[in-house]
């Protein structure tokens, strides 16, 4: 069952949602009268309209806030909970609107008829509040029960789609770091460093640790410490430094990393895809600049594109986004302007 339409309608408010909603209700209305018969008096039929219309409305509305995306990374007996506990939230919710969209009819079909609100409301309390309830009730059970079972489907067949993106991207990432080209040129850096800056070597070592480290412990996470992160992609970023000497720099500036966490590896992406694509001189180094505003980390750096770039490995922006969008169910904001290149990951 697909709910795209429904929610485009209660999201975007287009108009083909609400006739359907309406159609709906006509139909249901136009049934019911039949049903009696034709006993309904033409005010009795236009109320039972409108009092079922602003209901199925209002329910529908409220289940898309209460039923909104749960986490992704939540296990399939977590998610069942969170399910019962908000289906139970839901029910009680529209119950009582459902209570005083009726007895709001009831005073108005009394004003409207010319007779006194009060008694309208004593003869539906005495003689109709047990049929209006277990129609309510009985009508909730059916429509929440339907939604909440597609809504549990949808939310573990996220999950699965986030194992398998993760288990994607946990083995392009090992084959991004762990390849030839990576280790030749490590290698023959340190081979170069053994001779003429031992320590410089020593530390070169050290920081090739670390970084192989990171990421076989935690690549396989969903989120790390954004203070973890931050060690790794300085280790990183000291390897290519150590290569290009005075061409690149590094700026962090972050003074509240231990309130938040981040995708894993994810800095790493946005560091390597700058100094992939850009040039960089003594002269005009390439700067990139790393801060957090607002629950986001910005990843800023100079534009300052090769004339050939060179050919992506796979781990890139898309990758990226696809696997924020699926972890934390938030998008990955991507500016470019003249002069610098900037990529905003929202924090947890």
């Amino acid at each position: 069952m697909n709910l795209d339409f429904v929610k485009e309608g209660l999201i975007i408010r287009r108009w083909k949602f609400h006739l359907a909603v309406f159609m709906f209700c006509l139909l249901i209305t136009i049934i019911f009268f039949v049903v009696r018969g034709f006993e309904l008096r033409p005010h009795e039929t236009i109320n039972l309209f409108i009092v079922l219309f602003v209901q199925i409305e209002l329910f529908l509305a409220i289940a898309f806030r209460i039923f909104r995306q749960i986490k992704t990374g939540t296990d399939r007996k977590e998610i069942t909970r969170i399910m019962l506990i908000k289906f139970a939230v839901f029910m009680a919710i529209c119950f009582l609107i459902s209570l005083i969209v009726i007895l709001i009819s009831t005073i108005a079909s009394a004003v409207i008829m010319r007779s006194d609100p009060y008694t309208g409301l004593i003869t539906f309390f005495e003689k109709n509040f047990m049929m209006w309830m277990k129609q309510t009730v009985g009508g909730l059970m059916f429509g929440a029960a339907i939604f909440i079972f597609v809504q549990w489907q949808d939310a573990l067949k996220r999950e699965q789609k986030l194992r398998e993106e993760n288990l994607i991207f946990q083995n392009e990432t090992l084959k991004s770091q762990v390849n030839p080209h990576f280790l030749f040129n490590s290698l023959n850096t340190i081979s170069s460093l053994i001779r003429s800056k031992p320590e410089t070597a020593e530390q070169f070592v050290m920081n090739l640790s670390s970084v192989y480290r990171y990421i076989l412990e935690n690549g396989q996470k969903d989120s790390v410490p954004l203070q973890s992160e931050l060690d790794f992609i300085t280790d990183y970023f000291d390897l290519h430094r150590i290569r290009g000497e005075e061409k690149i720099e590094l700026i962090i500036n972050t003074t509240e990393a231990a309130r938040f966490s981040i995708l894993p590896v994810s800095l790493q992406v946005l560091v390597e895809n700058a100094i992939k694509h850009n040039k960089a001189t003594r002269e005009n180094p390439l700067i990139i600049e790393v801060t957090v505003e607002d629950k986001l980390i910005v990843i800023k750096n100079n534009l300052q594109k090769m004339a050939t770039q060179i050919a992506s490995t796979g781990i890139g922006l898309k990758n990226l986004a696809e696997r924020l969008k699926l972890s934390t169910g938030k998008s990955l904001v991507i500016e470019e302007t003249a002069d610098y290149f900037i990529v905003k990951i929202p924090l947890s």
